[in-house]
């Protein structure tokens, strides 16, 4: 997407503006640009649902372009925001583990989803690295990110298997004496 520095630009703007009003002494201002801010968001959110109707409504093909329009990233998370997605979470996630699966085959890694229940989202990761912890947490940001890009709607992520596990190593071995 050629415009994502700048779409990222914009989503630090607005944190740092929400930052402000939320520090504002005036309560009644505060409530005020609330109020503004959410009748702004349930115009757009209307407004996209509008068009997702009307794209239905040509018939020919238009599960195709709004298949097309979920994929891609910009508009995928203007739907996410306003609950449009047309792809359900399972399916999100299940992309999002499918793209980052072969990046963690190159660190001799793996990731199962062991259940997806009211948004909230389990998977088991397998690190086979060199042993250390470091390798597990690795993978384990790696699949957050992505999972995260492509779902960002889920309510909980719980990867199993990151944890660190403190082994001893004989001192010969990593002289390289054994």
């Amino acid at each position: 997407m050629p415009a994502q520095p700048e779409f990222q630009q914009r989503l630090q703007s607005i944190e740092q503006l929400l930052g402000k009003i939320e520090g504002a002494a005036d309560p009644n201002l505060r409530t005020a640009v609330q109020e503004l801010v959410q009748l702004v968001m349930d115009l757009h959110g209307a407004g996209l649902d509008r068009v997702l109707e009307l794209i239905r409504a040509t018939g020919d093909g238009s599960e195709n372009i709004i298949q097309k329009l979920g994929r891609d990233d910009l508009v995928a998370s203007l739907l996410v925001l306003h609950g449009l997605h047309p792809r359900s979470i399972e399916e999100r996630v299940a992309e999002a583990l499918d793209k980052v699966r072969p990046r963690l085959r190159t660190h001799d890694g793996a990731v199962e989803l062991l259940s997806i229940e009211e948004g909230a989202v389990r998977l088991r990761i397998e690190a086979h690295g060199h042993g250390c912890g470091s390798t597990a947490q690795a993978l384990k940001e790696m699949i957050e990110e992505a999972v995260f890009q492509k779902a960002p709607d889920i309510t909980a992520l719980v990867v199993e298997g990151a944890e660190e596990k403190a082994g001893f190593v004989p001192l010969a071995m990593l002289q390289g004496t054994v």
